[in-house]
């Protein structure tokens, strides 16, 4: 009977996702801020009508892969180009700056540690989970304000996408420098293996599909094979390069979103996103939340992590920005649209716990900055872009 009990998660999950995404939009913020607030209602911290679970996580899962490839789908891939080496120096920055913030708060919270030390690598640590940016609810809320196509939201998006691989490239440092039988090295030859790989055959696919949307336009074979190749480029880029497997996923997007019927895939894949795997990736944030055996040093340790992280984001992202002749405006629409962690911080730091860098209690700060970052970066986004309008109104 305890198998059926999915059913029951899933049911309250969307119930409370759409009810509470209904209020989030009339009250003037995006569904996904609802969505995250009604699985934190939902979850073991509050009400306790839905646990984390190994089905729930896959699910999520699903839901940031699908969440990733319509981002990809909707890239406009001349504007990536134009946005590129840019969203590279951004991503840089906004690696450097989190990761130095992180190791100067834990050690302004447990002193200084000599370089090589144990405390040392721990501190770098707090620096490391920092870096990761979580663009999928970024990517979410600028699509519901139709920006994710423009100059800010397409070097967004790919600043982020770097930021992660750059993320994991530090992640392997630091996990290699600590376990000498660790290879650092590798990773960075993999990253470019994969990236001269998803080149190379994404061209071949490119190809492949532009020949059947001439042949078969507008039928559901073309967003079929569309969704197989983003599983597999998911499933490729985890299994056989070690990068995320949303890197994968957006990949498969870019490789698809220059073909006729790219925004005809796209609606075909919100279907099943828009209905069921985004409100669980979203509501499962909530979810993983727990206030238990939570001290007051932990506390303001916690509040001072995500303050640090939240605020270092804006400062690297927006500073090299700048740097880049982007407008004030500008610079701060990218530092907040960076600013969102999620998936990619959940694993880095369960990376932590499983090496000896992170200890468990640890990781409601991890959460809490999740939490935040996830509710206040898509209404954050949503102000600066309403300022524009009453400007050029103005």
């Amino acid at each position: 009977m305890e198998t059926y009990s999915i059913f029951k998660d899933l049911a309250i999950i969307i119930i409370f996702a759409k009810i509470f995404g209904i209020l989030a939009r009339k009250c003037k913020a995006p569904q996904v801020v609802g969505e995250i607030i009604a699985g934190l209602l939902i979850g073991p911290s509050l009400l306790g009508l839905v646990q984390q679970s190994d089905f729930l996580t896959r699910m999520a899962e699903i839901g940031v892969v699908l969440l990733m490839f319509s981002a990809g789908l909707e890239t406009n891939l001349k504007e990536l180009m134009k946005t590129g080496p840019v969203a590279f120096l951004i991503a840089c920055s906004g690696v450097f700056v989190p990761l130095l913030g992180g190791a100067l708060l834990y050690m302004g919270f447990y002193g200084a540690a000599p370089w090589g030390s144990e405390e040392f690598y721990k501190a770098v640590f707090m620096g490391v989970i920092m870096t990761a940016t979580s663009v999928s609810i970024t990517v979410q809320s600028l699509k519901e304000m139709g920006k994710l196509k423009g100059k800010v939201g397409t070097t967004i998006l790919s600043a982020a996408i770097i930021d992660d691989v750059i993320g994991i490239i530090v992640l392997t440092f630091v996990i290699g420098f600590k376990n000498p039988q660790s290879n650092p090295g590798s990773v960075v030859l993999s990253t470019v293996l994969f990236f001269i790989t998803a080149l190379v055959v994404g061209f071949i696919v490119y190809k492949v599909f532009k020949k059947l949307d001439e042949r078969y336009p507008h039928t559901q074979r073309i967003p079929i094979l569309g969704l197989a190749l983003c599983f597999f480029f998911a499933y490729a880029a985890e299994a056989y390069f070690g990068i995320a497997d949303i890197t994968g996923a957006y990949v498969a997007g870019i490789v698809l979103c220059s073909i006729r019927d790219s925004s005809y895939i796209d609606r075909k894949m919100e279907v099943s996103s828009y209905i069921i795997f985004g409100p669980v990736f979203f509501a499962s944030i909530g979810l993983k939340t727990s206030i238990d055996n939570v001290s007051m040093g932990i506390l303001l340790f916690s509040l001072g992590f995500v303050i640090v992280a939240l605020v270092t984001k804006i400062i690297g992202c927006g500073l090299m920005a700048k740097i880049c002749r982007f407008s004030y405006q500008d610079c701060l629409k990218i530092g907040v649209g960076m600013m969102t962690r999620g998936e990619v911080a959940l694993i880095v730091a369960q990376k932590g716990l499983s090496v000896g860098l992170l200890t468990p209690e640890y990781f409601t700060s991890v959460i809490l900055l999740i939490i935040v970052s996830s509710i206040s970066t898509p209404i954050i986004l949503k102000l600066l872009y309403a300022k524009d309008k009453e400007t050029a109104a103005a």
